[in-house]
């Protein structure tokens, strides 16, 4: 049913945990801008704050709240929440990842019926749904919510055996990708130091915020392995995309190793798919993963990835097909890896166009929006 007037069009409240660069908040941005404004309106609530990384949103309809949490336990917060929903009275409010699964109990006390749970992937303290604490709260949880919606089996298969939550309330949906916007077609980035842009070069790729859980010290420790090897040592680049709480000791453990003027910490970029296609071989080295928007448009870039096997990632590509999966946490294997791509150009070429057709058949951005449009439908039925 499509509603057209917009005081009457169902409103979702998204609550997260900050608005800013991620997958996360990549894949709900993607989703407001990609839903029909006559289908739903949307809000997004802030556990803490937003940055302006809310500009890349397109609609103007959409109100960001920040509720500005403190350090440690902000118990005034809930009261906050509790306010701000009653004042917005959504039909829905979908909450994303632990961080704001406690979301739903005030959403129930605001008297919001459609209550929606997104586990998009683990942090560096809760590997694998390990936390004892964080189980327990989401089996606490589990009777408020009405719908789970898991990025990856694993989530997925979590949910119901380790959480207890009911199968037919949990739905799988994975990322999509704009496959235009990633593209081997797409143009080489300009703004790139002149060493990083010679014939020859072979860049390592990386696109991540630089934290604990994305472990960018296992790719640079595999990389500076790779620069003892003599017969490539002078053609390899590293790249490293993205900012946050590492880069001092990522910065540090280069100098450290004397391979500085081969690694750029290119810091936020706004040309994320013009700067992958002057990647040769893109790597995901994180500790954990839910479904990696980085990877999707790695591989709709047409380049061959390398990635830790956890979370999706292994849902994503297919070993030694399109890409290669590595244990997590083992340098001397990624290192070997990347190496193999670095040393069979033909390989790296047949990898990528295989990724390439892969992402485009399985992940597309329209698939993605309709499953959770079919969800969000399917509740206001109910």
């Amino acid at each position: 049913m499509t509603l057209t007037s917009a005081e009457h069009t169902p409103l979702i409240a998204h609550l997260v945990f900050r608005l800013d660069v991620g997958g996360l908040e990549n894949g709900l941005v993607n989703l407001i801008n990609r839903i029909p404004e006559s289908r739903y309106r949307h809000a997004i609530v802030c556990m803490t704050d937003f940055s302006d990384f809310a500009q890349r949103i397109k609609r103007s309809d959409v109100q960001i709240i920040a509720l500005h949490k403190k350090e440690g336990q902000d118990w005034r917060l809930y009261f906050r929440l509790w306010k701000v929903l009653r004042q917005l009275k959504p039909d829905y409010v979908h909450t994303r990842n632990i961080a704001t699964l406690e979301g739903q109990f005030i959403a129930w006390l605001a008297g919001a019926r459609g209550r929606i749970h997104g586990e998009h992937g683990w942090d560096v303290y809760d590997l694998a749904g390990s936390n004892k604490k964080y189980q327990w709260l989401r089996r606490v949880m589990n009777p408020f919510v009405k719908h789970y919606i898991a990025l990856s089996s694993e989530s997925r298969d979590y949910l119901i055996n380790s959480v207890g939550v009911a199968a037919n309330k949990v739905a799988h949906i994975y990322n999509g990708v704009d496959t235009d916007k990633f593209s081997p077609e797409t143009p080489l980035a300009s703004d790139v130091p002149e060493s990083f842009t010679q014939p020859g070069q072979l860049i390592i790729g990386t696109v991540g915020r630089l934290a604990k859980v994305k472990h960018q010290q296992s790719l640079l420790a595999a990389f500076i392995e790779l620069k003892k090897d003599s017969s490539i040592a002078d053609t390899i680049k590293l790249v490293l995309v993205g900012d946050g709480p590492e880069k001092d000791s990522l910065q540090a453990q280069a100098e450290q190793a004397g391979v500085a003027a081969s690694v750029w910490f290119a810091g936020m970029r706004q040309d994320i798919p013009q700067l992958m296609r002057r990647f040769a071989i893109f790597v995901l080295p994180s500790l954990a993963e839910g479904i990696s928007n980085t990877i999707l448009e790695a591989m709709a870039s047409g380049l061959p990835v390398v990635a830790t096997d956890v979370g999706g990632n292994s849902e994503l590509i297919q070993h030694q097909q399109n890409g290669m999966i590595v244990p997590a946490d083992n340098v001397a294997a990624l290192a070997e890896a990347i190496r193999q791509y670095l040393i069979n150009a033909e390989c790296r070429k047949q990898h990528g166009l295989a990724a390439r057709q892969h992402v485009v058949e399985t992940f597309s951005m329209d698939a993605m929006v309709n499953r959770y449009t079919s969800i969000y439908d399917q509740l206001q039925l109910n």
